[in-house]
């Protein structure tokens, strides 16, 4: 009995003195794990979609590349699928005329066209978007082997020619329209969209208003005139509008004129007609048109396999707008914008 009597105080003594140790401090608050709150991080910032290399614009993802060449004289027009095009280069062809090539990969339209035959300087403006499919409506026959040793894979209308029709209502060679879904299946292991010199971002400072810009070759013009309500400079050539199938005015947000070298080629047509060979590598002088305002740049492009930077006059990355881009390739000459 006296031994449970000691054990009994003890424990007696054990209870009494912990909430008196409890008490001793004079802190009656909730011990620290009660009522807590949960740690949470805060929610990720999700990243921006990336941007495409041709147009700045967000994509999902970047899809192969093919360019095809149009018809841009007055029988050839409307054209058809320009309107859908990232890129559209112009060129100076035979007679001082133009022809465009436009290259596509953000959006492939139904059909485009009228397809007419390529050129050699397009096979040294290709050489930078690495292998792309090329569509076209033939070339000169000493030209074949050029192409055929080309980086591209070719989707002409004699190598793929379940990808063109005639289109019903236009006369030939200005009839020859193609199907860019079947083009680009044709040519599966076509490069995907890749960088290619351009920056996009906010207007910069400086540049010059101007409500218009004219391009002039020896047999045909361009004059683009900025729409401050389509936010893009709309697309006249010889006093007319350029006009597309689909219905409005052809215009993109950007217009590049790159004043490049120009010499006679090797080619001529069957009238004696020499074709021009534009030199696209090296070096020159350019205006980009963007925002109503005319901006003196400088371009550059070391080798074939090496894309096209654009700076301004004091070795800054010059921005281009986002959205389709026309890059004008023009001889030489003093310009000020």
């Amino acid at each position: 009995m006296r031994v449970f009597r000691v054990i009994g105080v003890a424990l007696a003594g054990a209870a009494v003195l912990v909430p008196v140790a409890a008490c001793s401090s004079g802190d009656e608050r909730a011990p620290a794990t009660q009522g807590a709150q949960p740690v949470t991080s805060a929610p990720a910032t999700p990243e921006p979609p990336p941007e495409h290399p041709f147009t700045g614009q967000p994509v999902a993802a970047r899809k192969p590349v093919l360019a095809v060449k149009i018809e841009n004289t007055a029988a050839g027009r409307p054209q058809q699928g320009l309107r859908s095009a990232d890129l559209v280069y112009v060129e100076q062809v035979e007679g001082g005329l133009t022809r465009l090539m436009a290259v596509f990969s953000s959006k492939i339209p139904a059909k485009v066209g009228p397809v007419r035959s390529a050129r050699i300087s397009d096979l040294h403006i290709l050489s930078m978007f690495g292998k792309p499919a090329l569509a076209y409506s033939g070339v000169q026959t000493k030209m074949i082997p050029l192409v055929q040793q080309a980086s591209l894979f070719d989707v002409s209308d004699s190598a793929r020619p379940g990808a063109y029709f005639r289109q019903p209502g236009r006369s030939a060679p200005y009839n020859l329209f193609a199907e860019p879904k079947k083009l680009l299946s044709a040519a599966p292991k076509a490069t995907k969209a890749k960088d290619i010199g351009f920056e996009f971002g906010d207007v910069q400072e400086g540049g010059t208003a101007r409500k218009s810009f004219t391009v002039r070759y020896p047999a045909a013009n361009f004059t683009f005139t900025w729409s401050a309500d389509q936010k893009r400079w709309l697309v006249a050539q010889d006093g007319a509008k350029n006009m597309a199938a689909e219905g409005g005015q052809l215009g993109a947000p950007t217009i590049v004129v790159q004043y490049a070298k120009t010499t006679r080629s090797q080619f001529h047509d069957f009238t004696g007609s020499y074709t021009p060979l534009i030199q696209s590598t090296g070096k020159g002088k350019a205006v980009v048109l963007r925002d109503g305002k005319a901006y003196s740049a400088r371009w550059s492009r070391p080798s074939e396999e090496e894309g096209t930077k654009f700076t301004t006059p004091d070795g800054e990355p010059m921005t281009f707008s986002r959205g389709q881009v026309w890059i004008v390739l023009a001889a030489p000459k003093p310009v000020q914008p």
